[in-house]
Protein backbone atom coordinates (compact mmCIF):
# COMPACT_ATOMS: atom_id res chain seq x y z
CA UNK A 1 0.00 0.00 0.00
CA UNK A 2 2.98 2.33 1.09
CA UNK A 3 4.18 1.52 -2.44
CA UNK A 4 0.99 2.70 -4.38
CA UNK A 5 0.85 5.66 -2.59
CA UNK A 6 4.40 6.73 -3.10
CA UNK A 7 3.91 6.31 -6.83
CA UNK A 8 0.60 8.27 -6.80
CA UNK A 9 2.65 10.97 -5.14
CA UNK A 10 4.94 11.06 -7.76
CA UNK A 11 2.84 11.23 -10.38
CA UNK A 12 0.96 13.80 -8.94
CA UNK A 13 4.23 15.48 -8.18
CA UNK A 14 4.91 15.48 -12.01
CA UNK A 15 1.93 16.76 -13.52
CA UNK A 16 2.05 19.84 -10.65
CA UNK A 17 5.49 21.07 -12.66
CA UNK A 18 4.09 20.01 -15.94
CA UNK A 19 1.32 22.56 -15.35
CA UNK A 20 1.81 25.66 -17.87
CA UNK A 21 2.94 28.68 -16.41
CA UNK A 22 -0.20 30.20 -17.33
CA UNK A 23 -2.16 28.32 -15.07
CA UNK A 24 -0.52 28.94 -11.46
CA UNK A 25 -2.45 31.48 -9.10
CA UNK A 26 -0.52 34.81 -7.88
CA UNK A 27 -1.75 36.56 -5.22
CA UNK A 28 -2.20 40.50 -4.49
CA UNK A 29 -0.10 42.04 -2.36
CA UNK A 30 2.74 39.24 -3.16
CA UNK A 31 3.09 38.95 -6.45
CA UNK A 32 1.45 41.74 -7.71
CA UNK A 33 -0.51 44.52 -6.19
CA UNK A 34 -3.59 46.44 -6.87
CA UNK A 35 -2.80 50.66 -6.88
CA UNK A 36 -5.24 52.62 -4.54
CA UNK A 37 -5.64 55.70 -7.57
CA UNK A 38 -5.91 53.33 -10.90
CA UNK A 39 -4.43 55.40 -13.60
CA UNK A 40 -6.98 56.07 -16.50
CA UNK A 41 -5.39 53.91 -19.81
CA UNK A 42 -4.52 55.24 -23.17
CA UNK A 43 -6.32 52.61 -25.34
CA UNK A 44 -9.91 52.59 -26.56
CA UNK A 45 -12.77 50.35 -25.25
CA UNK A 46 -12.90 46.53 -25.12
CA UNK A 47 -9.05 47.25 -24.79
CA UNK A 48 -6.37 45.50 -22.35
CA UNK A 49 -3.55 47.62 -21.84
CA UNK A 50 -0.41 46.75 -20.98
CA UNK A 51 2.08 49.33 -19.98
CA UNK A 52 5.96 48.92 -19.43
CA UNK A 53 7.52 51.73 -17.39
CA UNK A 54 11.44 51.30 -18.15
CA UNK A 55 15.02 53.24 -18.77
CA UNK A 56 17.88 52.58 -21.04
CA UNK A 57 20.55 52.36 -18.70
CA UNK A 58 18.81 49.97 -16.36
CA UNK A 59 20.21 46.06 -17.01
CA UNK A 60 17.25 44.59 -15.73
CA UNK A 61 15.17 46.39 -18.25
CA UNK A 62 17.91 45.28 -20.95
CA UNK A 63 17.42 41.72 -19.86
CA UNK A 64 13.84 41.59 -19.54
CA UNK A 65 13.58 42.92 -23.56
CA UNK A 66 13.85 39.16 -25.00
CA UNK A 67 11.63 38.02 -23.15
CA UNK A 68 9.18 40.68 -23.92
CA UNK A 69 10.10 40.67 -27.45
CA UNK A 70 8.50 36.83 -27.43
CA UNK A 71 5.66 38.34 -25.70
CA UNK A 72 4.97 40.40 -27.91
CA UNK A 73 4.82 37.75 -30.44
CA UNK A 74 2.45 35.85 -28.97
CA UNK A 75 0.20 38.74 -27.11
CA UNK A 76 -3.97 38.34 -27.60
CA UNK A 77 -4.75 40.86 -29.88
CA UNK A 78 -7.12 42.80 -27.85
CA UNK A 79 -3.62 43.77 -25.97
CA UNK A 80 -2.23 47.32 -26.77
CA UNK A 81 1.67 46.92 -25.15
CA UNK A 82 2.79 50.82 -24.52
CA UNK A 83 6.48 51.50 -23.61
CA UNK A 84 6.39 54.55 -21.39
CA UNK A 85 9.91 55.68 -20.21
CA UNK A 86 9.85 56.37 -16.35
CA UNK A 87 12.23 59.62 -15.11
CA UNK A 88 13.31 60.08 -11.93
CA UNK A 89 16.39 62.63 -12.72
CA UNK A 90 18.09 64.40 -15.39
CA UNK A 91 19.75 61.51 -17.30
CA UNK A 92 16.62 59.20 -17.57
CA UNK A 93 14.96 62.50 -19.15
CA UNK A 94 17.63 62.83 -21.57
CA UNK A 95 16.80 58.96 -22.72
CA UNK A 96 13.06 59.48 -22.30
CA UNK A 97 13.45 62.46 -24.63
CA UNK A 98 15.62 59.98 -27.20
CA UNK A 99 12.57 57.77 -26.69
CA UNK A 100 10.26 59.72 -28.33
CA UNK A 101 12.30 61.80 -30.95
CA UNK A 102 12.78 58.12 -31.93
CA UNK A 103 9.11 57.37 -32.01
CA UNK A 104 8.36 61.01 -33.66
CA UNK A 105 10.96 60.64 -36.16
CA UNK A 106 9.82 56.63 -37.07
CA UNK A 107 12.75 55.30 -36.86
CA UNK A 108 12.17 53.61 -32.79
CA UNK A 109 12.12 49.82 -34.41
CA UNK A 110 15.80 51.10 -35.96
CA UNK A 111 16.53 52.76 -32.51
CA UNK A 112 15.44 51.20 -29.21
CA UNK A 113 17.56 47.14 -29.29
CA UNK A 114 20.73 49.84 -30.77
CA UNK A 115 20.40 52.18 -27.70
CA UNK A 116 20.03 49.57 -25.30
CA UNK A 117 22.67 47.43 -26.74
CA UNK A 118 25.01 50.85 -27.04
CA UNK A 119 25.00 50.92 -23.35
CA UNK A 120 24.96 47.77 -21.86
CA UNK A 121 27.19 45.92 -24.41
CA UNK A 122 29.36 48.25 -25.47
CA UNK A 123 29.45 50.42 -22.21
CA UNK A 124 28.88 54.26 -23.98
CA UNK A 125 27.12 56.40 -21.09
CA UNK A 126 25.02 58.68 -23.63
CA UNK A 127 24.13 60.68 -20.90
CA UNK A 128 24.61 63.60 -22.65
CA UNK A 129 22.45 65.49 -25.68
CA UNK A 130 25.76 65.53 -28.22
CA UNK A 131 26.47 61.98 -27.07
CA UNK A 132 23.09 61.01 -28.00
CA UNK A 133 23.45 62.54 -31.29
CA UNK A 134 26.03 61.73 -32.07
CA UNK A 135 24.60 57.57 -31.36
CA UNK A 136 21.36 58.68 -33.90
CA UNK A 137 23.74 59.89 -36.27
CA UNK A 138 25.50 56.81 -36.29
CA UNK A 139 21.88 55.03 -36.86
CA UNK A 140 21.68 56.88 -39.99
CA UNK A 141 18.96 59.86 -38.50
CA UNK A 142 19.57 63.33 -40.01
CA UNK A 143 22.11 65.63 -37.85
CA UNK A 144 19.43 68.55 -38.53
CA UNK A 145 16.29 66.27 -38.08
CA UNK A 146 17.52 64.98 -34.59
CA UNK A 147 18.02 68.44 -33.14
CA UNK A 148 14.02 69.73 -34.65
CA UNK A 149 12.14 67.21 -33.19
CA UNK A 150 15.10 66.49 -29.47
CA UNK A 151 14.13 70.03 -28.93
CA UNK A 152 10.83 70.17 -29.72
CA UNK A 153 7.65 71.06 -27.67
CA UNK A 154 5.93 67.27 -28.82
CA UNK A 155 8.85 65.82 -27.70
CA UNK A 156 8.69 68.02 -24.14
CA UNK A 157 5.15 67.31 -24.06
CA UNK A 158 5.34 63.69 -23.69
CA UNK A 159 8.55 63.60 -21.31
CA UNK A 160 6.46 65.93 -19.21
CA UNK A 161 3.67 63.09 -19.63
CA UNK A 162 5.96 60.49 -18.94
CA UNK A 163 7.27 62.09 -16.07
CA UNK A 164 4.05 62.41 -14.67
CA UNK A 165 2.52 58.68 -15.26
CA UNK A 166 5.86 57.79 -13.22
CA UNK A 167 4.54 59.83 -10.43
CA UNK A 168 1.08 58.08 -10.84
CA UNK A 169 1.95 54.72 -10.67
CA UNK A 170 4.06 55.26 -8.01
CA UNK A 171 7.16 53.35 -8.91
CA UNK A 172 9.92 52.90 -7.01
CA UNK A 173 12.11 50.81 -9.85
CA UNK A 174 12.23 49.74 -13.30
CA UNK A 175 11.12 47.41 -15.24
CA UNK A 176 7.84 47.70 -14.23
CA UNK A 177 4.53 46.15 -15.69
CA UNK A 178 1.20 47.70 -15.13
CA UNK A 179 -2.22 46.46 -16.59
CA UNK A 180 -4.98 48.23 -17.16
CA UNK A 181 -3.82 51.32 -15.02
CA UNK A 182 -4.53 48.93 -11.78
CA UNK A 183 -2.80 45.50 -11.42
CA UNK A 184 1.34 46.70 -11.24
CA UNK A 185 4.09 44.07 -10.89
CA UNK A 186 8.11 44.33 -10.96
CA UNK A 187 11.10 41.81 -10.60
CA UNK A 188 11.02 41.82 -6.75
CA UNK A 189 7.61 40.99 -6.15
CA UNK A 190 7.34 38.45 -9.45
CA UNK A 191 10.68 36.52 -8.15
CA UNK A 192 12.68 38.04 -11.59
CA UNK A 193 11.89 38.56 -15.09
CA UNK A 194 10.67 35.36 -16.51
CA UNK A 195 7.97 36.01 -13.55
CA UNK A 196 6.81 38.95 -14.79
CA UNK A 197 6.02 37.62 -18.04
CA UNK A 198 3.83 34.84 -16.49
CA UNK A 199 2.61 37.14 -14.15
CA UNK A 200 1.41 39.42 -16.70
CA UNK A 201 -0.12 36.87 -18.32
CA UNK A 202 -2.81 35.59 -15.28
CA UNK A 203 -3.18 39.40 -14.82
CA UNK A 204 -4.19 39.45 -18.22
CA UNK A 205 -6.61 36.48 -18.39
CA UNK A 206 -8.13 36.64 -14.44
CA UNK A 207 -7.90 40.81 -13.73
CA UNK A 208 -8.06 42.50 -16.85
CA UNK A 209 -11.86 43.58 -17.93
Amino acid sequence: MGKVLQNLFTLWLMLLLALPASARNFDEGIEYKRLSRPVPTQVEAGKIEVVELFWYGCPHCFRLEPDLGKWLKNKPDNVEFIRIPAIFNKVWELHAKAYYTADFLGVLDKIHKPLFDTLHLKKKPLNTAAALKEFFVSQGVDAGEFDRVFNSFAVDTKVRRARELTRQYGISGVPTLVVNGTYLTDGPMAGGRKGMIEVLNYLIKNKAR
